[in-house]
Parts: C-alpha cells; structure tokens; sequence
C-alpha cells in the first residue's frame, strides 16, 4: 500500500513537472497571442463605442451604438458590404469546386509531372501579392495592356477597354484575380486528402462495378470532407478580408464599385481617422465571419 502511495506521488509530482515545462515552452507564445490577437480585439470592440479619433488632444467621446447606427445609414458601407458578399458568394463555390476538379487530375499523375504542377499551382501563393498585382494590373492596362492587345488584334474587342476603371467590369476583374491566387492551397490539400483515401476501398468498388461518379461519391467524398470544410472555412475568411488587391489596384474607384468592408475600415481609420467607427465595422465584419463559418461547420457535420 505505502509502495503504491510513493508511485501516486511520485506521478503526481511528474506530472505537475511536465505541465510546467510546457507552459514554459508556450509562453512566449501565448504572450504574443494575448498581446497582439486577444487585447487588439477587446479593445476593438470597447472602441466601437466611442467617438475615437486617434488624436493626442481630443478626447473619445462615449456614443454607445451611434457608430453600430450610422453604419446602416452609411451608402458606401452598405455598397463594400455588397460587394464583399458578391466576392464571397462567387469567389468560395467556384474555388472549391475548381481546386477538387483540378486535385482529382492532378491526383492522376505520377512522379515528376505531379510535382511540377503542385508547384505551378501553388506558386502564386507564395509569391508577393505585390508581385501578382503588377502582373495583373499590366495585363488590365487600358493602353498597353495584355488583355486588350490580344482582343483587339483577334477582333474579340472592338476598341480598348478600361477594365479597371469601369465600374461593368472592375469588381469581376477583381474576383478573377482574387480566384486566381486563391486555388493554390486548395489544389495542394485536396491531392493531399485523395491520397489518404482508403485504396481498398475503390478498388472493391472498381470491382463490384462502380462507376466513378458513384465511386468518387460514396467513397472519396465523404474522406475528403474535413479537407473540405477546412476549404469553404479559409476560402470565404480571405475573401471578406480581401484588401491588398482594391488598396493596389482600384483604391475602392471607380463610384465605390470595388470598395470592400476591409477597404473601408481601412479608409475611414487611416485617412478620415475615425477609429472608433472603423472598429464598429470591423466588429460587425467578426460577425459576419463567425456566423458564416458557423453556417458551414453545421452543414458539414449534417452531411
């Protein structure tokens, strides 16, 4: 009994050891996340309530939900919020459905060819977005620029077009780029999840004779569907954060065409230094997020 004691003891003492080891080893990053994620956000939220402006001579006045209020009143708020939901519900179907189609041909070849094009694919994802965005806005460029050269020449275009400056077809060129440098992870984890799909499996299927469409649904689809969901979750977050692209190209122009909620926060915070109001957006866009992806892990889990 006393030899069971000493062991309990001594287990106890190991583990209370080993816990603070790896709080140790956390530390630096749970400093790092209190003080740049957690404490941003408090104070994000308790901004929103006031007047801020970010001066060192005016004081924030307290308003309670007046910038929540002018936020519904506000038409430029309302036109970024329209053009951020278009962004999403266009951009995230299209880039699931695209990264799996492309993942399930890509998943086909062997050696060499399958490397090369992971890499082709992911390769905009590491580059700069800087980098990407000279490239596309030399290729939109009303004058000189790629897109027009070929149509005109082929007789597609009449005359040249200011693709990014016409507010017909500003957002969508928007939403093409924004596709174009969005597939690359997707493509690369889908060809990841088919190859952990249970072999076995289709093989049986193959055998019973399964046809591939019944083959890729009643097999493969239910094994990728995490990877999925990790997908549709990530997909539809950097589209509403979606920022670089309209601050480098459009600047929200033309008439607020391509102005998105996170264009606007940044606007109304950096250039009109109305802090406060900008974080009652950026607390309503939270939300947004949050219920969407909520929306989609219970959809996942019902499937």
């Amino acid at each position: 009994m006393a030899g069971t004691t000493k062991a309990q003891s001594r287990s106890k003492v190991l583990a209370r050891r080993e816990t603070r080891v790896a709080y140790t080893f956390l530390a630096p990053s749970l400093v790092f996340f209190v003080g740049f994620v957690i404490l941003p956000m408090v104070l994000c939220v308790y901004t929103s309530f006031f007047d801020s402006t970010m001066g060192k001579d005016v004081k924030d006045v307290f308003i309670g939900f007046g910038n929540y209020v002018e936020l519904w009143k506000d038409p430029v708020f309302l036109k970024a919020l329209v053009n951020t939901l278009i962004i999403v519900v266009v951009s995230v179907p299209i880039v699931c459905v695209f990264s799996l189609w492309i993942a399930s041909v890509i998943y086909q070849m062997k050696g060499w060819a399958l490397s090369a094009f992971r890499c082709i694919f992911y390769l905009p994802v590491v580059t700069g977005s800087v980098a990407v965005t000279v490239v596309w806005k030399w290729i939109f460029n009303n004058y000189y620029g790629v897109l027009n050269y070929v149509g005109t020449k082929t007789g597609i275009l009449s005359k040249n077009i200011n693709w990014l400056g016409d507010s017909k077809y500003a957002l969508g060129c928007i939403i093409l780029i924004l596709l174009t440098t969005s597939v690359g992870q997707p493509i690369v984890l889908y060809v990841s999840a088919l190859g952990n799909v249970d072999q076995s499996l289709i093989e049986a299927a193959e055998v019973d004779g399964a046809t591939n469409h019944q083959v890729f649904w009643k097999i493969k689809w239910p094994q990728i569907r995490p990877t999925t969901l990790y997908v549709l979750v990530i997909t539809t977050i950097n589209s509403f954060q979606c920022f670089a692209l309209i601050q480098l190209l459009t600047s929200g122009g033309p008439n607020h065409s391509t102005d998105t909620i996170m264009y606007y926060i940044y606007y109304m915070c950096f250039k009109r230094y109305r802090y406060g109001y900008a974080n009652a957006m950026g607390v309503v866009l939270a939300i947004f997020i949050a219920v969407l992806s909520a929306l989609q892990f219970r959809f996942a889990r019902e499937k």
